[in-house]
């Protein structure tokens, strides 16, 4: 991105704001004491509600910390996808609860308390947004129809607002967490809350940092970054790698490209696609959803696998895939005693998606080819940003975020070196920095994809140390 289309970007981004910040919104947080599937009251306070933004109803879960809520960072939760439920992150990756998966034999399933959840030490909002995601609507048609602009403006309104309902608050730390795709939306929102407290915008979000796994930065840094990783992990042969970077100059997107180069494209593609992308070292399992013709599409979208209701029930003792817990959500989230403990409104969704395919393909328009400028912008602000990546995901290779970062010129605070938990090496960091601003970055060993969901000890180890300022 130029910096002529950074400006002409930030403009229309302000236009936004001021469009989706024009109405109050109103908020029905009530608490839920007890859920389906969880044996006696929760250990922790949960809130559930809705936040009224414009023509949209986005739904929340907020887990107020088990540790010091009064003095303890708050922090806001996006999902991958885009559309992706709230609840994926809720049970999957930072929330208090997890499924029972070990010993299911039907009906709705059982939850157990996590002993690793990110509320230990920081309230988390964990958010269905944008609309259309989870259990969040529209009161119109056209109100699904939503850009990467438009979403992180829409966050930006519901932040507002939800701190006007929860003014006690109001003075805690925050920090904006995100996973996957929404990496790519953070740095904007972060942009964001730092303009509107420049102009004096009430209330005041006390913003100190950002913490993204796997974040999705640039489709294209992405997608030519994979085929190096490719052949460092021994997915492809230094001929071929070799060849193909020869023959497509480095630019594997097949855009414009050479007979020759499409050729050796192929051949990676027949490496690799037998692999499971979101982490090489689990087994490729059969998709929740049908493939998409719109190939383009169906690359931009991370994560994006919907709910099929003819997916089969395989015991954990057959053959396991993550697949299999992540239907075991499905059955839960849309059974009508979840949906009333959660307060969900009745009749406002059809059916519950863990991540809405619909809006991923159809009525989501990805106009933010990278964020990388935002996070140039970002380096004036001094506000402290952890980014981490599993070392075996091909979907977001932690070799894009290095080079992305590196491009940043800041200076190395400390250089690369291992990090360990109980002893072992956890994985490989640094850090960077520039007049108070700094970038910590962290690799998960053996994780792929979203690492709260292979490493979630580490991961926990690793944020603990970060948010009280501890180095890993």
């Amino acid at each position: 991105m130029s910096s002529i289309h950074y400006v002409l970007s930030c403009a229309c981004f302000q236009l936004l704001l001021l469009l989706f910040v024009a109405k109050h919104a109103v908020s029905s947080g009530r608490i839920a004491e007890t859920l389906p599937g969880f044996s006696g009251a929760l250990p922790f306070k949960l809130e559930t509600g809705y936040i009224t933004v414009n023509e949209s109803e986005l739904f929340y879960l907020f887990v107020e910390s088990q540790g010091k809520p009064e003095q303890d960072p708050v922090l806001v939760y996006l999902i991958g996808g885009p559309g992706c439920s709230a609840l994926n992150g809720f049970f999957f990756q930072t929330g208090p609860l997890i499924l029972n998966e070990t010993d299911y034999a039907g009906g709705l399933p059982k939850l157990m308390y996590n002993p690793y959840t990110w509320t230990k030490t920081s309230s988390i909002i964990f958010i269905d947004a944008p609309v259309g995601s989870g259990y969040s609507y529209a009161t119109s048609s056209g109100g699904y129809y939503i850009t990467d602009t438009e979403s992180a403006a829409q966050t930006y309104s519901f932040l507002r607002n939800w701190f006007n309902d929860h003014p006690e608050y109001k003075n805690n730390r925050f920090f904006i967490a995100s996973d996957s795709y929404s990496g790519i939306i953070t740095p904007v929102l972060a942009q964001a809350i730092i303009d509107g407290n420049e102009a004096g915008l009430q209330p005041q979000i006390n913003l100190e940092g950002i913490i993204s796994g796997s974040p999705h930065i640039s489709h294209a840094l992405e997608a030519n970054s994979r085929i190096l990783l490719c052949y460092h992990l021994g997915l492809i042969s230094k001929t071929v790698y070799e060849s193909a970077k020869n023959s497509c100059n480095e630019d594997y997107l097949g855009i414009d490209s050479s007979a020759e180069c499409l050729e050796y494209l192929e051949e990676i593609d027949e490496c690799i696609d037998p692999i499971n992308e979101e982490n090489i070292l689990e087994p490729k399992c059969a998709e929740l959803i049908p493939k998409q013709s719109d190939g383009k599409k169906f690359r931009r979208s991370l994560r994006a696998t919907s709910r099929n209701s003819h997916f089969p029930i395989l015991s954990r003792q057959d053959y396991w895939c993550r697949n299999f817990d992540y239907k075991l959500l499905d059955i839960w989230a849309n059974n009508k005693t979840v949906q009333d403990a959660l307060h969900v409104r009745n009749g406002t969704i059809k059916e519950w998606y863990r991540c809405n395919n619909s809006l991923a393909h159809n009525t989501y328009t990805y106009n933010i080819g990278s964020a990388a400028d935002y996070y140039q912008n970002l380096t004036n602000s001094g506000i402290q940003v952890l980014l981490y990546s599993g070392d075996h995901d091909l979907v977001v290779p932690y070799t894009s975020t290095l080079e992305w970062i590196e491009d940043l010129n800041l200076t190395v605070d400390y250089a690369w070196r291992p990090w360990f938990v109980d002893g072992q090496v956890a994985g490989y960091t640094l850090r960077n920095e520039y007049h108070g601003f700094r970038i910590t970055f962290a690799t998960l060993k053996g994780a792929g994809h979203s690492p709260t969901e292979y490493k979630p000890v580490e991961c926990y180890k690793m944020f603990e140390r970060w948010i009280h300022y501890y180095p890993l």
